[in-house]
């Protein structure tokens, strides 16, 4: 897959772009936050 065909959300707290990453596979439904620093920001 290209990387532009991957899918893409939106980060709750600073409304940056969250591109798919490997790491994220498994629970690619539930993450909100693009970094810990934005999800300490709450």
């Amino acid at each position: 897959m290209k990387k532009q065909h991957l899918p893409q959300k939106t980060c709750v707290v600073c409304q940056r772009p969250l591109t798919w990453r490997k790491k994220w596979e498994k629970n690619w439904e539930t993450v909100k936050y693009c970094s810990k620093r934005c999800q300490k920001n709450k």
